[in-house]
């Protein structure tokens, strides 16, 4: 009987089993890194909080990672919770005046917070200060709280829906995260591998990343599909095994799904190759806006197989090379 593994590791959540535990096991964003570590430094030799900062890109590039090895470097509790989870203000409220002091504050998709709760905001990263108003009408009055110092670490996927005066209180600093080079993919997936007790040849690492979307959280998940696929069917890792099982998958060579291949035959096919409105193309794959302009965009127009125009989404030569020769990319 083959196995892929030399020991089968619980099958836990892949954010957190393979998240980088230290700063060296962070692969790539070098120069995003090389910031943090002197504002880190910097902070802890005046004995302060470091200054809040807000990291975004694409999913699954790090910007978790990095809020959790910030708290880590400078031994304060995360506190982790979502734009859309803050919906009141005496959600932002219950959060901030219960964080214990020098807590990391981790506020994912930050750019979901109304402008009402941005507001909020502003007092508490600025003076560290919560202005709560009580009652109504004439007899209302504010009421101004002292909190324990914290560290904001904001990450969204739409900087551009984070609204100036509060990219402006970022103090620390606004870093961009990119998409990763398959160089960096491979080494994160060769360090996921020992993580999983995984035997895979370089080969096979490269195979991988080359599919992974150029995004370290796709890598990790392609990764453990491909060792299921070769335990159920009692394969060694191999790089027929893997092209196999990601053929199964509707994994292509370039990293696409069946749902990015149908995104780009819609245009070519429902539209004449476009340019289609962004609206008119969610309501053809009965998806919704944001789903099209976060999840298969950003890719698809790293690869240049679509281009973004004023009258709306265009296949591009690239694109109208792929969707001709679509039955060669599962290959």
């Amino acid at each position: 009987m083959s196995s892929t593994s030399k020991t089968t590791p619980p099958d836990q959540s892949l954010d957190s089993a393979l998240r980088p535990k230290l700063w060296e096991e962070y692969i790539g964003q070098e120069q995003v890194k090389s910031s943090i570590h002197i504002i880190l430094e910097a902070a802890k030799k005046r004995s302060e909080v470091p200054e809040h900062m807000l990291f975004y890109g694409p999913p699954g590039v790090g910007k978790t990672t990095l809020a959790h090895l910030i708290a880590k470097t400078i031994g304060a509790p995360l506190k982790s919770t979502s734009g859309v989870a803050i919906e009141r203000a005496g959600d932002l409220a219950a959060i901030i005046t219960n964080l214990e002091p020098n807590t990391v504050l981790f506020i994912d998709e930050i750019h979901q917070l109304s402008h009402k709760i941005e507001e909020l905001l502003y007092p508490a990263l600025e003076n560290g200060t919560l202005d709560i108003v009580l009652g109504k009408g004439p007899s209302a009055r504010t009421v101004e709280l002292s909190l324990p110092p914290f560290m904001l670490v904001g990450a969204t996927t739409r900087v551009a829906k984070v609204s100036g005066p509060l990219r402006s209180r970022f103090s620390g600093g606004v870093y961009q995260l990119d998409f990763y080079n398959d160089t960096h993919i491979e080494d994160i997936l060769a360090n996921s591998a020992k993580l999983l007790g995984l035997s895979a040849p370089k080969e096979v690492l490269q195979r991988i990343a080359s599919r992974s979307r150029a995004t370290p959280r796709t890598a990790n998940a392609l990764l453990k599909r491909i060792r299921d696929f070769g335990e159920v069917y009692e394969k060694d890792f191999s790089v027929s095994m893997c092209d196999e099982a990601c053929q199964m998958f509707g994994v292509d060579k370039y990293g696409l799904t069946k749902d990015d291949r149908r995104y780009l035959q819609t245009i070519e096919r429902g539209f004449r190759g476009g340019p289609v409105g962004v609206r008119s193309l969610a309501a053809a794959l009965h998806e919704d806006v944001e789903t099209l302009e976060q999840v298969y965009e950003p890719f698809l127009l790293r690869l240049g197989f679509i281009e973004r125009s004023a009258r709306g989404r265009i296949l591009s030569m690239n694109g109208r090379e792929y969707i001709s020769n679509i039955g060669n990319t599962l290959l």
